[in-house]
């Protein structure tokens, strides 16, 4: 495995939909201890951290597209949107809240990187084949480089999970694990 030459000022952890709401799914709090981990690390390197979480203002600025496979909708409880604690996000974080998968479609999230100079983003959240995936595509498409932490991920099965680092992330970045991670960055 190649090491990574990460320069923790062009480098951006980007941690997606790690809030209340969605880490109570199995596999949830797994995801949150890594993302923890690597939270950890890139404020010890002073690397740029942008939190992403999806939440709409009354419903009616979610997308509503004819599907096959509706999802179920319940009434979310006044917390649903909060990031997890352990995450330890303060009011000095950056924040970024979606209003559909992807991070970059209609945020501030590219211009916020560019003129931070970043080139390359840590990837990590909740769903790996939904906010991840549509995150990195669209990243993908921006000229980023990208790095997908795939246990600090999961989906709400593991063939979705699988499909999403076997076929489609490869294709558009480097695939590890956290640990492969640590072990291979050389820090610029």
């Amino acid at each position: 495995m190649n090491s990574l030459n990460i320069d923790f000022h062009k480098t951006a952890l980007v941690i997606i939909d790690l809030q209340k709401g969605i880490v109570k799914f199995p596999g949830g709090q797994e995801v949150v201890e890594k993302a923890a981990e690597l939270v950890k690390l890139f404020r010890q390197k002073e690397g740029f951290i942008s939190f992403v979480n999806v939440e709409f203002h009354d419903g009616k600025d979610a997308l509503k597209p004819a599907i096959d496979k509706p999802v179920a909708s319940a009434e979310r409880p006044s917390d649903w949107a909060e990031f997890a604690p352990e995450l330890g996000v303060t009011d000095n974080d950056y924040v970024v809240t979606k209003r559909q998968w992807g991070a970059f479609f209609g945020t501030d999230l590219d211009l916020q990187l560019r003129r931070r100079g970043i080139d390359t983003i840590v990837l990590c959240g909740i769903a790996t084949n939904i906010g991840v995936e549509s995150t990195a595509r669209e990243a993908f498409q921006l000229g980023y480089n990208q790095v997908f932490i795939t246990d600090a991920m999961v989906a709400l099965s593991q063939e979705e999970h699988d499909a999403s680092c076997r076929f489609i992330f490869p294709k558009i970045g480097k695939v590890r694990t956290l640990e492969e991670f640590l072990k291979h960055i050389h820090v610029n």
